[in-house]
């Protein structure tokens, strides 16, 4: 079981939404979703295809304005402000599909990912002390996700499996106070999913993780609360032994190997 998050020395919630929502025309992908994630937390939102995760995570990071209601995080009303505003109060996330240049080493994918989270600029010149600080980070967050010996390798020479661990470390090399990660198991194999689960389970509890998962033994496994949305709706959030439990979830999605004995 994973440990208890430690929400009590934190009243401020790291992110809060009230009645977030989000149009596509006539389309509602997203509809007057509350969601409260505390500090450390580790929360899974889950759901069948086409119920609106992806797009709730495009609000929550910026990358698409809510159409109606609030965002917070980290206590800050971030509604209107741009994806880059932010990275930099402390929050990072992956893509479902690995956003990547293949012709840049594992090194230099990390080490652009904490200086574009800073604020610098391409330089024709190095700044050697921030930059080998920042080289530095580059180096342990690959050793935090078991891609150090790739360091010098092309991204694009690199498995999928591979592509997902480069992803989570750019993400982790900024770090974060918040890592929010959509199907960072999806394609990978036994052993590469094993890998991410017990990354995911050592990560730093300051972290507050927030992840869509469509592997359920990864998502129950990591998780302490579950957001479970249908429609572009929050239909049920509880525990993940009571979400296995649960009849509509059982229903729409989990199925028969699911339920509790």
């Amino acid at each position: 079981m994973t440990e208890a998050a430690p929400a009590a020395e934190h009243a401020e919630p790291t992110l809060r939404l009230r009645g977030v929502g989000r149009r596509f025309g006539g389309l509602l992908a997203v509809h007057g979703v509350d969601l409260d994630v505390v500090h450390g937390e580790r929360r899974a939102i889950l759901g069948p295809n086409g119920a609106g995760k992806t797009t709730l995570f495009n609000v929550i990071c910026g990358d698409l304005p809510a159409s109606s209601g609030s965002v917070e995080l980290f206590g800050e009303d971030v509604t209107t402000t741009p994806a880059r505003y932010r990275a930099r109060l402390g929050l990072a996330r992956t893509y479902q599909q690995s956003r990547l240049l293949n012709g840049l080493t594992v090194e230099d994918s990390i080490y652009l990912s904490i200086i574009g989270v800073e604020g610098g600029r391409l330089r024709p010149l190095p700044l050697p002390g921030r930059d080998r600080a920042a080289r530095e980070r580059a180096r342990e967050a690959a050793g935090k996700v078991a891609i150090s010996h790739k360091l010098r390798e092309q991204v694009g020479s690199l498995s999928h499996g591979e592509h997902r661990q480069v992803a989570i470390a750019m993400a982790l090399a900024a770090e974060p106070k918040a890592l929010m990660l959509d199907e960072p198991a999806s394609g990978l194999s036994r052993g590469e999913r094993q890998l991410l689960t017990d990354l995911l389970l050592a990560l730093d509890r300051e972290i507050t993780l927030i992840l869509i998962e469509h592997d359920m033994d990864i998502a129950l496994r990591v998780a302490e609360r579950v957001t479970m949305m249908h429609d572009g709706r929050v239909i049920v959030e509880g525990t993940p032994s009571e979400i296995r439990a649960n009849e509509t979830v059982h229903d729409l999605y989990l199925g028969r190997g699911y339920r509790n004995e």
